[in-house]
């Protein structure tokens, strides 16, 4: 077999509270999707290093008033956290919970890369769920500091009425700022294992990455740091996660790290055992780069350029939507080689809008251009390229009551809504937009551009100091919107999405 160089991270962009499982000679990866829908996007690769997205859990989780961003407030920094995922007798098992609908969700498929999710809900949360098969039974682990144990019924799909439900283990609570949460759950050579992460207030201060183990399901379970690392990246500790063997038998770890504006970003890490505990690198020590005895495979982007030419009006994977779409109101299809959002529900921000695409941003840097056929916009419409987060940033234009546009960028003021930075009349029927972003050493800026022609590009406004915040939960995102203040029913056509990093 060839050998392959890992390289950390293995996708820098917002990939965070990763589960990985392989079967046979293929790695299946799940990430929390929280408001993107659809949600839980399933990663495939061949060798730990080069992933293309292959499938999503969900399209919608649920069709209501939050989800479909018509309560004021939306789930940003909610919908779908921690995912785990797990194969078993031929089917393929996703969980999660979802802080907003205070629900525990568990998805089935046979065919994890083409087929559609069977569900089950139960109500109340398992936070962080790890999922566990142990020979004819099925557990969750779940939890933040105090760790419980929940028996499942054979299929997963309920709580088992006579089952296990008990309080399992407590963490430390002298000096943490965050105390063990992120369960990732094993059984292997009499022993089960449980991953964690905390977070302490002493020593590097980061979070890291836990091991407990016992020879019993019930305890008493001891445990071990098993790294305390930041990978030379701002102490920003290299956590949360679990480990994979290889078909070849080598036994690998998967973490993320916080990158700031970016978002959390995945790494694997090369591991071996002792005395039946897991090391990870040498000493304690992640190293950035290592020779894998995996295959080499082609690169397939996570983000991509889109020229909209499709057959159905169906979307590549890549993109997905700021919360639920309405699917009334977008089309690849109505006019060929064009993604047309035609604006629907009113509303004064951008951050209430739907029908908001977006993709991932990834580092050290990159960029996003597309262009805008302006002629059916309507009274108060406001339509162009987002950089996403809380603390947003928009080059667009906006169509005023006298038929007048105007270029202007735009960012949240504080509260939701938007500062207009400046403002320019526009006469052209299209225009030009673009966003550079800047992730290197955590400079965190994105700078806004348009044009008329796409060729000479003219900065408008002052450059983004993009930050991430709980509120959102997510890496910065760049999106395609467009928005109605007044009046629903006008329309934008969007050529093209380019992208390079």
């Amino acid at each position: 077999m060839s050998s392959t160089v890992i390289t950390n991270p293995i996708i820098w962009a917002d990939v965070p509270d990763i589960d990985m499982i392989r079967v046979e000679d293929t790695f299946y990866m799940v990430s929390t999707s929280m408001h993107s829908m659809p949600g839980c996007p399933i990663m495939k690769s061949v060798n730990l290093k080069n992933w293309e997205i292959v499938n999503y859990v969900f399209d919608t989780i649920e069709d209501n008033d939050a989800h479909n961003l018509s309560d004021g407030k939306g789930i940003y920094g909610q919908g779908s956290w921690a995912s785990s995922l797990r194969f078993h007798n031929g089917t393929f098992y996703v969980c999660f919970s979802c802080n907003d609908s205070q629900q525990f969700y568990i998805y089935r498929t046979r065919d994890i890369e083409n087929g559609t999710w069977e569900r089950s809900v139960i109500n109340g949360l398992q936070h962080d769920p790890g999922l566990l098969f142990d020979e004819d039974r099925v557990f969750v682990f779940s939890g933040n500091g105090d760790i419980y144990i929940t028996e499942l019924t054979a299929d997963a799909a309920r709580i088992k009425p006579d089952g296990i439900r008990q309080l399992l283990l407590e963490g430390e609570r002298e000096g943490m700022g965050l105390r063990i949460e992120g369960c990732h759950a094993y059984k292997l050579d009499g022993y089960y294992y449980l991953f964690f992460i905390d977070w302490p207030r002493t020593g590097h201060g980061r979070r890291r990455e836990l091991c407990y183990r016992s020879t019993e399901l019930l305890g008493p379970y001891e445990y071990k740091v098993i790294l305390d690392d930041d990978l030379g990246y701002h102490n920003k500790g290299v956590a949360q996660g679990g480990i994979i063997d290889t078909p070849s038998g080598e036994w690998y770890t998967f973490l993320f790290q916080d990158h700031d504006a970016v978002g959390r970003i995945p790494c694997v890490l090369p591991m071996s055992w002792q005395d039946g505990w897991p090391v990870i690198g040498n000493g304690g020590k992640a190293p950035v780069s290592f020779d894998a005895n995996l295959p080499e495979s082609a690169s397939k982007p996570i983000v991509i350029s889109d020229e909209f030419d499709y057959e159905e009006n169906k979307l590549a994977l890549n993109w997905q939507w700021n919360h639920n779409p309405d699917n009334t109101r977008w089309s690849v299809t109505a006019r060929p080689g064009y993604l047309r959002l035609e604006t629907g529900q009113i509303t004064d921000r951008l951050v209430l809008a739907r029908n908001t695409l977006t993709q991932r941003t990834e580092g050290p840097a990159c960029s996003g251009n597309t262009v805008l056929d302006l002629s059916n916009m309507k009274a108060g419409d406001h339509a162009g390229l987002v950089a996403l987060q809380s603390g947003y940033g928009t080059v667009g234009v906006q169509a005023e009551d006298n038929g007048e546009r105007y270029v202007v960028i735009g960012m949240n003021r504080g509260d939701g809504g938007m500062e207009t930075v400046e403002k320019h009349r526009y006469e052209g029927s299209q225009i030009h937009v673009k966003i550079d972003f800047d992730f290197r050493n955590s400079i965190d800026l994105a700078y806004f551009y348009y044009s008329t022609d796409g060729v000479e590009w003219t900065p408008i406004g002052r450059p983004l100091q993009m930050r991430y915040t709980l509120d959102h939960f997510m890496g910065y995102r760049i999106g395609l919107f467009n928005y109605a203040t007044k009046q629903s029913g006008g329309y934008v056509d969007f050529d093209y999405f380019r992208y390079s990093k």
